[in-house]
């Protein structure tokens, strides 16, 4: 049997790996000039392979369709990935937040460590390759027509990515195909991506450790809340918290949102205040704007005075309750208005894709045409940020490759 696996990101080797090693004739059709591109910038360059948790864990953590995941999560769920991993000689290291890194921290030994496993299989890998169309003929797959000729097959397993960071090979074309095969395309968005801001405090490259960060909806309702790390830039707020929040809002209209950033949230109000009366009582004869340094960044001292409006060069033991009380809110509470959210091209992952309604959840085979198969971010589902997305790939290439090299 010969299987013709298109693209060649992190669910696509996957799936060839796995179609090769249940006996199948394997072809990775790739249209870049190297396998793995995109992993190469996963993880800041370290590539979050995964997150060591339980597959029930696991779905918690799937943002856009979690039950249609069920079956290929528990199938190959992330410790089968660390141990497929390790058995192929790449040592592999947890993380806070269960986060699996290469033992190396570089992306590079990923990709180089599934290329290894594809060229021992004698794996067909064809690269600067595009597919340009599949060809059907009685409703089954006959061959691919690509930019270097006509590639025969069995079976297809479409794996060409999103529409995100199109310059690693993501550009859609994925879409296109499945699309021209009678496949339907969900809308995409962008997601695990910044949200700009209508504030503009020039604190770009202002770094905030240890808070914590809530979407509030127009009526008031909190859709999302969560601790940790945040960072503004030139015309945004981004950092782990703001990408996980923004796949909970992506598809709803942005200038519904405030984001509210507890600046001290292991503090109740009344214990904030206590200690903001104490660092005064210390710094009595200090001015407002001097007498900060202990509780905030310098660079958010300016922002915070202009927000609270009190009188930066007054003394601060002349400030009066009235005003401690306002600060204390503002840095309980200090608000940032959502105007937009970053685009596809700088999104960490896309949301949307082929409908998981025409997609066998357990084999990733197409309901439409029986001899094609869909793997990773083509699909639509979409995960937080942790190394669920890298596994979603993992998960749904073994599945696709799996059943794909095993089912007549």
């Amino acid at each position: 049997m010969k299987i013709c696996v298109v693209g060649g990101g992190a669910a696509g080797m996957m799936a060839a790996v796995t179609a090769a090693r249940n006996g199948a004739e394997t072809v990775l059709i790739e249209s870049n000039e190297k396998l793995g591109k995109k992993i190469y910038i996963t993880g800041k360059g370290r590539c979050n392979m995964t997150n060591f948790c339980s597959p029930q864990t696991f779905l918690t953590n799937v943002v856009t369709n979690q039950k249609f995941l069920y079956g290929s999560i528990n199938l190959f769920p992330p410790e089968k990935t660390v141990e497929f991993f390790n058995s192929l000689g790449l040592a592999t290291k947890t993380e806070r937040g269960d986060r699996v890194f290469p033992l190396s921290d570089k992306a590079s030994d990923v990709t180089k460590t599934l290329e290894k496993e594809l060229t021992r299989l004698g794996c067909d890998i064809k690269l600067n390759t595009k597919v340009k169309s599949i060809d059907i003929n009685n409703g089954k797959i006959v061959s691919l027509t690509t930019t270097s000729g006509i590639v025969l097959c069995d079976k297809v397993i479409l794996a060409c990515g999103g529409a995100s960071y199109a310059a690693t090979g993501s550009d859609g074309n994925g879409f296109s195909l499945a699309k021209s095969v009678g496949h339907t395309v969900t809308n995409l968005y962008p997601s695990l991506v910044d949200i700009k801001t209508k504030e503009d405090y020039s604190l770009a490259g202002l770094s905030l450790t240890n808070v914590n960060i809530s979407i509030i909806d127009k009526s008031g309702k909190t859709i999302f809340s969560q601790f940790g790390e945040a960072l503004f830039t030139h015309d945004a707020i981004s950092g782990p918290i703001i990408l996980t929040a923004s796949a909970y809002i992506n598809k709803q209209n942005i200038n519904d949102f405030t984001i509210a950033v507890d600046l001290k949230p292991a503090l109740t109000n009344e214990i904030l205040d206590a200690r903001i009366l104490r660092d005064f009582s210390i710094n009595s004869n200090k001015t407002f704007k001097n007498s900060l340094n202990g509780l905030l960044p310098e660079r958010l001292i300016s922002v915070i005075i202009e927000v609270t409006k009190i009188n930066p060069d007054k003394k601060v033991n002349q400030i009066t309750a009235e005003e401690r009380a306002v600060l204390v809110k503002t840095l309980k509470n200090f608000t940032l208005t959502a105007v937009k959210l970053g685009d596809l091209n700088t999104a960490v992952v896309t949301s949307g894709g082929v409908s998981v309604k025409e997609i066998n959840p357990k084999t990733m085979q197409s309901k439409l045409i029986e001899n094609l198969y869909f793997s990773g971010e083509m699909i639509d589902v979409d995960a937080v940020t942790g190394g669920f997305n890298l596994q979603i790939a993992f998960s749904t290439g073994y599945a696709a490759g799996l059943y794909a090299a095993t089912e007549k």
